[in-house]
């Protein structure tokens, strides 16, 4: 995905090869929410990569890799926005990508599930992302949201550790407009 934070999707492995590829167009959004001092914020990555490999009839064969730039981080507060890449919190220098990759895609009653391990600052949980999709011929938009503990990767270090000032809960949106390249 290319544009504004969470998540390069990569080339799909071997094995997906035959599933359809789709290339992420710009227009795509990948934003999140949280809460500073009870106040909600939200923020965007302006630079994210993917290459999706996915065909609703060969789900087993579906390839999902995401990594997405953390200092590209903006939420429009500039004491925010130069935090966020620090050592505290994202620590950009150390760990310059987020990293999602999924290693299973199935279908659910209200849409789709990758399971995958997201790596951020170095930890790798693994999660699932639910999504919906959208599929108009060439072009495709998926869309999904994710409520992760940024605790639970450590981000927000120091005075910043417990949901005192900022909430440990965040909520990550995608909106993925992409057309098919194969």
């Amino acid at each position: 995905m290319r544009g504004a934070a969470v998540l390069a999707i990569l080339l799909a492995s071997a094995s997906a090869a035959q599933a359809a590829s789709w290339k992420v167009l710009p227009g795509s959004a990948l934003t999140f929410t949280g809460s500073q001092a009870g106040e909600k914020f939200t923020g965007h990555f302006g630079q994210f990569d993917a290459k999706i490999s996915l065909d609703p009839d060969k789900l087993a064969e579906a390839s999902i890799v995401v990594a997405v730039d953390v200092a590209s981080a903006a939420t429009g507060d500039l004491q925010r926005d130069t935090a966020l890449p620090a050592k505290d919190w994202f620590d950009a220098a150390a760990f310059p990508q987020a990293r999602f990759e999924s290693h299973q895609v199935t279908r659910t009653a209200a849409g789709y599930e990758a399971v995958g391990g997201l790596t951020l600052r170095g930890v790798t949980k693994e999660i699932h992302l639910p999504f919906t999709l959208a599929i108009d011929g060439r072009k495709a938009e998926a869309k999904g949201h994710l409520d992760l503990n940024r605790d639970l990767f450590g981000v927000g270090q120091g005075q910043w550790t417990s949901d005192e000032w900022v909430a440990l809960k965040v909520g990550v949106d995608f909106d993925l407009k992409a057309e098919r390249t194969d």
